[in-house]
Parts: structure tokens; sequence; C-alpha cells
């Protein structure tokens, strides 16, 4: 069983997702309930808990607050919010689970069943840090991303990130120092979440930075050239695409 604690400064909202933990999540052992950051902080030093289901905004802080009180988080926690997309977005980077309120049951079950999946492979804190600088940092140069690889998680600069390619359900990134990291998640996945800061995806199996983007060489088809000296092919159904791009810069 997994010792869990709810903080959120509503009555209701403790209740129904207590209930909720109860009905859905036969492995969650529900030990306290807090209303605020200080009472949270008290419950989660005297309940040790592994799991806590923490809200964001109360009356005496937020739930970044409460967290950043730790030297160390040797508990998995899951964000119970109501941010707007920017946040959100935040969250996708850092790799921290959330769910959004009013919550739904089977989001629920899918977020318990992920932590079950890692439960002792992470470093929340990492995460954390991570999450922290991309909700402070206004420039897209400041932006960082968590990656988890089979062994480890990392904390990378967005601007650090040259390229990657897809490895059937897993990518694999390049970096501007020539290191190397495989990822288990799909190429998609980071399409959507890194096109927004200058990635493009010039191919179903190749997203680039475009600030590493060298050249493009029209023989063969089309050819991306990197500043790295890779060579990526250019999908016919891009090359608009690319032009306008070069239009705009």
């Amino acid at each position: 069983m997994i010792r869990t604690i709810i903080i959120d400064d509503e009555l209701m909202a403790r209740e129904a997702i207590g209930n909720m933990v109860n009905l859905y999540c036969p492995n969650l052992e529900l030990v306290a309930t807090a209303d605020g950051v200080e009472s949270g902080y008290e419950a989660i030093k005297k309940y040790s808990p592994e799991l806590v289901l923490l809200d964001i905004k109360m009356p005496d802080g937020t739930g970044f607050d409460l967290l950043q009180r730790f030297e160390s988080i040797n508990f998995k926690f899951i964000f119970i919010t109501a941010y707007e997309e920017y946040a959100i977005q935040a969250f996708k980077f850092s790799a921290l689970d959330y769910l959004l309120k009013p919550i739904d049951p089977n989001d629920l079950i899918s977020s318990v069943e992920k932590l079950n999946e890692s439960m002792h492979k992470e470093d929340e804190t990492i995460k954390l840090k991570a999450f922290m600088a991309n909700i402070q940092g206004t420039s897209p140069e400041l932006k960082k991303i968590v990656l988890k690889t089979a062994e480890s998680i990392h904390l990378v600069n967005v601007k650090e990130i040259v390229r990657c390619e897809s490895s059937s359900n897993y990518t694999l990134f390049y970096f501007d120092d020539n290191s190397k990291l495989l990822v288990s998640k799909t190429l998609k996945e980071f399409d959507e979440l890194l096109s927004p800061y200058g990635f493009f995806r010039a191919h179903q199996s190749h997203l680039i930075n475009l600030n590493y983007l060298d050249r493009y060489d029209k023989a063969e088809g089309g050819t991306l050239i990197l500043k790295d000296k890779s060579s990526i092919p250019l999908a016919v159904r891009k090359r608009e695409q690319l032009m306008k791009i070069f239009e705009n810069l």
C-alpha cells in the first residue's frame, strides 16, 4: 500500500478526492489530509507519506512553496490544478504529473498507474527544479526539459538540443556537446512540446533545432545540413513550410 496524503484548502475537494482514492485506487492508503502549506508540511513530517496529492493555490502559499521547504523530496507528488495553459506546458516540460480540476476518476487512475511504474526510480527534486525554472523564466533561452532514460533522469537546457531522431517508441536526442540520450517517449510527443521553441519536424523521423541549421541542399530531393555536419532528409510535404520559415527569418 502507498501511504498517501491529500493537501487542499477546500474541505469538499479533500472529501471528493478522498472518496475517489478509496473507490478507484485500492493500492493507496489515505493516512492524512491537510488544508494548507503549514499543515501540509507538518502532516508530511509526521506521517512520512510515499505520495502527496497536492493543490497548488492555498491561502498560506502554494504547493511549490511547500515542496521547496524540503531539502530533498523523498516522496512522490501529483499536483491538483486549475492553472492556465502556460503552466500546463511547464508541467509537461518538467515531466511532473498533474490532475486538472474537477478531477476525472480515469485521470486519477492513470496517474496512479504511472506512479506505480516509477515509484522508486525517479528524483522528484530534479523535476521540481525544472518546473520552477520554466514557470519563472520568460525567455525561451532559459527553457529546461526533463528527459528520462532507462537508467536516469536528466535536466537539459532546450537550447543545447541539436536534433531528435525517432527510434521506434523511443527518441534519440543529439546535443551540442556531441552527447546523446535515448528517451522512452515518441518523437510526436517532443514535436508537440518543442515546436513552439524553434524546432522543425523536417521528416517523419527527424525533429531539428533551427538554430543549428547550416544550409538547405536542394539536390537529391532536399537535405538539411546542420552545424554538427549531420544530414537530415527533408520530406517533400515539408518544403513549403520550411520556405515560409526562411522568409520570416
